[in-house]
């Protein structure tokens, strides 16, 4: 059976193969898709950016078609690269905001690209494109591994190195394509996503005194870079390959007075660098002088274009095949939708939704907006007054593609949602209700998002940070996302006396995760209230039973009350639910020392010692460990 199922696919590779009559048609074995996230397109060399370090996208925006005015459908990770894979708008992946999942009856490319015989691989930078989010279907590796700091807690990004790495080492295993230096004509075809968080924030060392504008254009290099090494490592299979390279949002310098991302509609955040190269693309170009494409186009056409140059249809989908704009045709006139669901999600502000016709833009909210933005490209001039028929038209188009209410599905799971926030995203309070009616506009807190944007996006520390987490609840009191996070600053300079309050006041609003119950406990504890500190953590453990971290603290606490037997079962429980929780690990070898417990102490010692890297500031006291274990 395994022998007929090989030849048949070689079979359809080979039906590929012929007959092939449109350049640019089919005419591609493989697929490299590479999503830079939080990208502008007028920071890349080729859409004009005399500072740009980009060679990579340059060379292949030289050698293909570059999209001068692509748009993501929306302004955050996970919606928006939903829409890159399933050529479909939020409303119908189902992704409406980060953490939100995404349907599993939507076709993706990894999905049609396996049932037609390509080996596929995903390699992804961040935890917001988390396989437990839903994009992982149809894909023979999803490679989200993320790594630990020395503390061996589980981080939330990568940098771009590791994410290569890992690509290069598929490449060349027997699972990917047995990829050898210089390739070779005869590999098995394969579609790989390579997913880079550079430029995201923070950019580079915060702390260096540059410019965050200047240390953003670093990290784009950064990625340019990266993306570069895995390209020339094709060697001759890129001559098989497309490529398509896409931004999958902007971000925002204080333009509308905006910094970052995920809240507003603006091009800012919506307009991308979008640039296809491969088989047959140049030679199309060349023989019709298109290969800059000046018509509006969305990330929903990724798919559709993708599969159209693998040598067939993508069904069922929002976006348009563009091959036909650099063979000699053009798009026909269209809308173009974007959302932003986030502000409803996270904060309880009212929903923005958006549509582009012609050469109008029209944002629906409590204060709608009308942008002429073929003349107002920075849409600084709303014409929501003076043009009321244009108005009521595309009120009423934006309102086929999605109204203002959201069906949230499942709750987030908690330690998903702080591990969304250490990136910067709110991760939802819970607090919105399904629908926006009657919800604040997001015009309307401006500041309010800009300033919050500034406090999670990691650009400040110490005193700043402080000073602006104090400033955002004295205006929002009730905000337990800012409650909880000034509780930590509080606790990071030793005034537990003042995070304790914050840790309490960030819980009455709401926030019962995890790392409320967790910081409250260890002031708790500090001040010596050992029976009140289990309680917290016992409360922890009841709002996410199965976290490591919070087990591991109560063990840390048993032992600290002189419950040995205790202490072990919950560390050894800790260790054996995450082997790389080190610090669990280092107090399990500690209790057991403690127990006069040697040799379980020396054995878990020595494996914890093998496991930490080479430059860990731990390494110090686990040897001293040992030493005084070698000594009695």
């Amino acid at each position: 059976m395994r022998r007929v199922i090989v030849f048949a696919i070689a079979i359809v590779t080979t039906m590929w193969g012929c007959g092939r009559k449109e350049s640019g048609a089919g005419s591609a074995r493989n697929l490299l898709l590479i999503t830079i996230d939080t990208l502008r397109a007028d920071h890349v060399g080729a859409y004009g950016y005399s500072r740009a370090r980009t060679p990579l996208l340059d060379e292949l925006a030289a050698s293909g078609v570059r999209f001068d005015h692509a748009y993501a459908a929306a302004p955050i990770t996970l919606p928006s690269h939903a829409t890159i894979l399933t050529g479909r708008y939020p409303p119908g992946h189902g992704a409406r905001d980060n953490g939100i999942h995404v349907s599993e009856k939507v076709a993706t490319l990894a999905t049609e690209l396996k049932a037609h015989g390509l080996r596929t691989a995903a390699f992804v930078a961040a935890f917001p494109l988390d396989h437990q989010f839903g994009l992982n279907r149809g894909f023979d590796v999803y490679d989200d591994r993320l790594p630990r700091d020395p503390a061996g807690r589980l981080l939330s990004e990568r940098p771009a190195s590791q994410v290569v790495d890992a690509a290069l080492t598929w490449l060349k295993s027997p699972q990917g394509v047995s990829l050898q230096a210089g390739g070779g004509g005869d590999a098995p075809r394969f579609f790989v996503w390579l997913h880079l968080f550079e430029p995201h924030a923070p950019y580079g060392n915060p702390m260096d005194g540059r410019p965050a504008i200047d240390r953003y254009d670093e990290e784009i290099a950064i990625a340019d870079r990266e993306a570069k090494r895995l390209w020339e490592a094709l060697g001759s299979l890129r001559s098989q390959t497309a490529v398509i390279v896409a931004g999958d949002h902007g971000e925002a310098f204080g333009e509308h007075g905006e910094y970052a991302h995920s809240v507003f509609v603006y091009d800012t955040t919506l307009r991308v660098p979008l640039i296809v190269s491969g088989p047959g693309i140049g030679e199309a170009t060349q023989r019709t002088s298109r290969k800059v494409v000046p018509e509006a186009v969305t990330l929903a056409d990724i798919a559709p274009t993708a599969t159209h140059l693998l040598g067939f249809e993508m069904k069922d989908v929002d976006g348009v095949d563009l091959s036909q704009t650099w063979t000699g045709g053009s798009l026909a006139p269209r809308e173009l939708y974007a959302e932003s669901f986030a502000p409803l999600v996270e904060f309880g502000w009212a929903p923005l939704r958006s549509v582009r016709a012609d050469s109008w833009k029209f944002i629906a909210a409590p204060k709608p907006e009308l942008y002429d933005v073929g003349k107002d490209g920075r849409e600084e001039h709303n014409l929501f007054v003076e043009q009321p028929d244009v108005v009521k038209r595309l009120d009423a188009r934006v309102s086929r593609y999605s109204g203002s209410a959201l069906d949230r599905g499942p709750s987030l799971d908690p330690s998903a949602a702080d591990r969304l926030r250490s990136l910067g995203y709110s991760a939802g309070s819970n607090t919105a209700s399904p629908s926006g009616a009657g919800r604040p506009d997001p015009k309307d807190r401006r500041e309010m998002a800009a300033r919050l944007a500034q406090v999670v996006s990691g650009e400040l520390s110490g005193d700043a940070l402080l000073s602006a987490l104090e400033g955002i609840v004295r205006d929002e009191p009730g905000n337990g996302q800012a409650l909880l996070r000034l509780g930590y600053a509080h606790a990071q300079r030793g005034d537990c006396g003042r995070a304790e309050g914050e840790f309490h006041r960030a819980i009455e609003a709401g926030v019962r995760t995890a790392d409320s119950y967790v910081g409250l406990a260890g002031c708790l504890g500090q001040r010596g209230d050992l029976a009140g500190a289990e309680g917290a953590l016992n409360e922890a453990r009841r709002v996410e039973p199965d976290n490591p971290m919070v087990i591991a603290n109560l063990g840390i606490l048993k032992a600290g009350r002189g419950d040995t037997a205790g202490a072990i079962d919950a560390l050894k429980a800790a260790v054996a639910a995450d082997p790389g929780l080190l610090e669990a690990q280092f107090n399990l070898a500690l209790v057991y020392a403690k127990a006069g417990r040697r040799a379980e102490a020396q054995r878990t010692a020595h494996d914890l010692l093998q496991r930490l890297p080479g430059p860990s500031p731990q390494r110090a006291e686990v040897e001293r460990l040992l030493k005084a274990l070698d000594g009695q």
